[in-house]
């Protein structure tokens, strides 16, 4: 719905965002690999480490010789893998714009376990949602959705530039972006479907939303309270 470029709301706290930059680093040298497989290795390769529905809730079994780490393990395995080049950029893109502040709002370490709960909730809520669904997901975009309704909670009124639709620059108040995304998000997630699991986007959002509040220090104000317009 919008692919954002810019905004305009500096660290506070941290000198810079170590884990936000590691995890973009850690998705671009796996795609990397995964890119340099052939395409049957590439598939083996997102079979063993994408987050299978049906194999999580036993529904169905991979073949041995598929399995590469535990069905559980894949909740966290599946984030740093990702179908394209577009898939990755996008969600560099987005994970490069709001996750510094959100690791700024509650230090490198607790970044790291909210970022990892989040991105677990969006795949157990893609599963729970379609538990009988073979198709592997991959990608960060669960979890990036938590950091961005963590941003919603905390930054609602600062400025971002974005395309809209890919081709219109603009320059809107975060919440004016992020609640339409959402809304974006429950209108697929209820009418179109498709590949794109719009579970896990709707999942790992509300629960940046509400896991913002405990993990973040508590100088750190919600809303962009005492925040100069």
């Amino acid at each position: 719905m919008f692919l954002p470029l810019k905004d305009h709301n500096p660290l506070r706290i941290i000198p810079f965002q170590v884990v936000t930059v590691s995890i973009i680093v850690a998705c671009v040298g796996v795609f990397v690999w995964q890119a340099s497989l052939s395409e049957d290795a590439s598939d083996v390769f997102i079979l063993g480490y994408g987050a299978i529905p049906a194999v999580l809730f036993e529904v169905r079994a991979l073949s041995p010789e598929l399995i590469r780490v535990p069905a559980e393990a894949t909740l966290i395995t599946s984030m740093f893998l990702h179908g394209s080049w577009w898939h990755l950029i996008g969600n560099i893109l987005y994970l490069w714009v709001f996750g510094d502040n959100i690791e700024d709002s509650m230090g490198h370490r607790r970044f790291v376990a909210f970022y990892l709960i989040t991105g677990i909730v969006a795949a157990l809520t893609h599963a729970v949602m379609d538990p009988e669904s073979a198709t592997p997901m991959v990608g960060a975009s669960g979890a990036i959705s938590g950091v961005m309704g963590a941003y919603l909670v905390l930054h609602p009124r600062v400025k971002v530039l974005a395309l809209i639709f890919n081709r219109i620059p603009v320059r809107l108040p975060a919440y004016v972006l992020l609640v339409g995304w959402i809304v974006f998000q429950l209108f697929n997630a209820y009418g179109s479907g498709g590949s794109t699991a719009w579970w896990a986007h709707i999942g790992g959002f509300f629960a940046g939303v509400v896991l913002i509040v405990p993990f973040r220090y508590k100088t750190v104000p919600l809303f962009d309270r005492n925040r100069p317009d």
